[in-house]
């Protein structure tokens, strides 16, 4: 045990413990015990695995507090910390100037939610000197209110950096920084189509988990070299050699050469970028070709009409040429960096953005390609492969005039969100709305939540649903996401649900829960493998309509946080559903109908009449509310009459007075019964369909 003390004014403390990582001393090898004394009168203790750097600021003496006087000194020259962040300062002052394309990088991050994406991107922005210490924050990348409040990444964010390597050359390192989430892998798998290489990231202390694998997966799929590194190794859980055998026996990387970091104190992040430097290869060198760019993302701005992002793959943009979606006069181009920085020029390998006053959000989609409308390129670009929806829903406005504004911002939010569908649609109890499809619950949720804060928009959700194909009697195959669209049992032959294959990764004490989970939801077990000694996966075949509601969270709730999941579409299958109908009074009230597995039928329609007799007020006459599988009741409840007591009059006389008056009483009530109407409340819709969302 080597114990060192160390006597540093507080405004010093948290550099010092940053610049612990960057100078390797092999004299220490021993577990340390570093005591660091501030001007604030108390001791900081830092266990590390062995004593790397002693660092201030100048000149400094150490000296270790509750030690003999001379115990322990050492005097250290730390020029090499101030001449690391002048060559910072000096990296983000000159990220503008160009390099050939031999020394330009495009890279991303990729990993599970949670294990330290934006963080890592912080640090790399940081120690390049892109964000100047006084403007830097937490997710620095995550600009929406909603990414900071949930903790999460929803949109792909562009950055340019600029890092002079050991070689004394300087490099542009374009960072794609991606959400985690298996709903955005869409976002995914658009930003790697922009880069060389990738960082797969993963948490020392939790190991490889679901998106981990799935997010390598893409990387694979466009031939990126990927460098794997092991975050947040300062936890006292983290076991970086363990987690290094595991990547290796999983994902089949070799983790030889794997960086092993902290992305929050900052340690190893030079090696990291140097690795970027050495391992990622440079784009081609086309610049003599016709041009071609490729739109990665996009978004709507009120002054300057839509701004593009795109990555140049061929040939060379300049201010003020004319390019072509439709033929556009280009205002203004620069690059992200990571706010917007106007050039006058950006050549292929390179990364930026693009103005040219596009009123029209359909004139520039993603995956599109820009060329020059003068020498256009003969070919165009692959583009992305359409995002397919898999959770429909439907969108009302409580207001019916905010209808156009709501289409409206549905367009704005589409060109900023390319897996976002919606169609018109007309509900009898909300109006005019749009049906929109999503990639999975939480994409849903933060649609809802975007409309609602961007756009000033008060909206009601009907309960998600998935997509079917119904086989009609002339074998003809039809598609339908709405109940209200489903053709007659008559004219029907079968009904076939789509289903998908879920790989749940635990620790193997909650294997029994999980398995009970996907049984409870008409789940198909396939296989079980144990991953390492104490981690397992868990392969099913499942309904998409039993994932569509609760199951994340049932899944995070028996594992007490621990199990991940990823799932893929695997086809449609015949499965023996029906459409379940709420009658109201006799009559259909067709957007409470739902479409559920015959054997949860009864389980769904007891809970929604229960719930409707809460809900509607009583009237005059008595309402019956029954829950319908064609002209079967399944389920049946009623709420009373109110009652007026005709009888208060009568304070004597005979028996037959009396009768008269209820008979008179009982044929009002019926006639009142045959043409009156019962109108459900609103709030009681919103309660149905939240019911609904449970238990369907």
């Amino acid at each position: 045990m080597v114990v060192v003390g160390m006597a540093l004014p507080s405004t010093s403390l948290r550099p010092a413990l940053h610049e612990l990582a960057h100078f390797r001393n092999p004299a220490f090898s021993l577990p340390c015990v570093l005591l660091l004394q501030t001007d604030r009168n108390f001791p900081r203790h830092c266990h590390t695995s062995s004593v790397v750097c002693l660092a201030g600021t100048g000149s400094s003496t150490f000296r270790c507090r509750g030690l003999p006087p001379g115990a322990v000194e050492a005097k250290e020259d730390l020029e090499s910390v101030d001449n690391r962040k002048e060559h910072a300062i000096k990296n983000g002052a000159d990220r503008l100037q160009k390099v050939p394309v031999s020394r330009i990088r495009n890279f991303s991050i990729i990993a599970h939610i949670d294990h330290g994406k934006s963080t890592l991107a912080d640090k790399l922005l940081q120690v390049t000197g892109t964000v100047d210490i006084r403007d830097m924050k937490e997710q620095f990348l995550d600009n929406m209110d909603l990414e900071r409040e949930r903790g999460i990444t929803i949109k792909l964010q562009a950055a340019r950096m600029r890092y002079v390597s050991k070689d004394g050359q300087a490099y542009c390192l374009n960072l794609i920084d991606t959400p985690g989430h298996v709903d955005f892998s869409y976002e995914v798998s658009r930003s790697l189509a922009a880069c060389e290489g990738a960082l797969l990231v993963v948490d020392a202390s939790q190991g490889v988990e679901a998106q981990t694998l799935a997010n390598v997966y893409l990387a694979l799929e466009n031939n990126l070299e990927i460098i794997p590194v092991l975050n947040k190794i300062d936890l006292p859980g983290a076991e970086p050699e363990r987690v290094c055998k595991e990547i290796e026996e999983v994902v089949g990387l070799d983790c030889s050469n794997a960086i092993f970091c902290s992305a929050k104190e900052g340690v190893g992040i030079h090696n990291i970028l140097e690795a970027i430097v050495q391992m990622v290869p440079a784009p081609k060198n086309t610049t003599q070709d016709p041009l071609r760019a490729l739109i990665f993302d996009s978004y709507y701005d009120p002054y300057r009409g839509v701004i593009a992002y795109f990555r140049v793959v061929d040939g060379i943009l300049k201010q003020g040429d004319s390019v072509q979606f439709m033929v556009y006069e280009v205002d203004e181009i620069g690059v992200l960096s990571p706010a917007q920085m106007p050039v006058n020029e950006l050549f292929a390998g390179e990364v930026g953005y693009l103005a040219a006053s596009i009123r029209s959000v359909a004139d520039a989609r993603v995956g599109d390609t820009i060329t020059h409308s003068a020498k256009a390129a003969r070919k165009a670009l692959p583009g992305y492969q359409e995002a397919t929806p898999m959770v429909f829903c439907g969108l009302f406005p409580v207001d019916a005039d905010q209808f156009a504004e709501l289409r409206d911002a549905l367009e704005k939010l589409q060109l900023n969100d390319a897996a976002l569908k919606f169609e018109p649609e007309t509900s009898s109890a909300m109006g005019f709305g749009f049906r929109c499809g999503f990639l999975g619950l939480l994409h849903m949720e933060i649609v809802q939540e975007r409309l609602e804060r961007e756009y000033n928009l008060n909206l009601i959700t009907t309960a998600p649903s998935v997509v079917y194909r119904v086989i009609l009697v002339d074998n003809s195959m039809v598609e339908c996401s709405n109940p209200s669209e489903l053709p007659d049992p008559g004219g029907r032959k079968e009904i076939n649900e789509p289903y998908v294959k879920i790989d749940m990764m635990t620790p193997k004490d909650y294997i029994g829960p999980l398995m009970e989970l996907a049984q409870e939801r008409r789940g198909e077990f396939k296989e079980m493998k144990y991953i390492t000694e104490n981690r397992a996966s868990l392969v099913y075949e499942l309904p998409l309509a039993e994932m569509v509601g609760d199951f994340f969270d049932q899944l995070k709730s028996r594992t007490k946080g621990y199990a991940s999941m990823e799932y893929s579409l695997i086809g449609y299958r015949k499965s023996d559903l029906v459409k379940l109908d709420v009658m109201i009074n006799g009559e259909c009230v067709e957007p409470l109908s739902a479409i559920v597995h015959r054997e949860k039928a009864y389980s769904v329609g007891r809970a929604l009449t229960q719930k409707l007799k809460e809900l509607i007020p009583r009237q005059l006459f008595k309402i019956p509310i029954q829950a319908c599988i064609g002209a079967k009741v399944i389920a049946s409840e009623a709420i009373s009459a109110m009652r007026k007591d005709v009888l208060a009059k009568c304070y004597g006389g005979d028996i037959t007075r009396k009768k008269k008056l209820l008979k008179k009483q009982a044929e009002g009530k019926k006639r009142m019964k045959s043409v009156g109407r019962v109108e459900v409340p609103q709030d009681a819709f919103m309660a149905v369909l939240k019911l609904e969302k449970q238990v369907v």
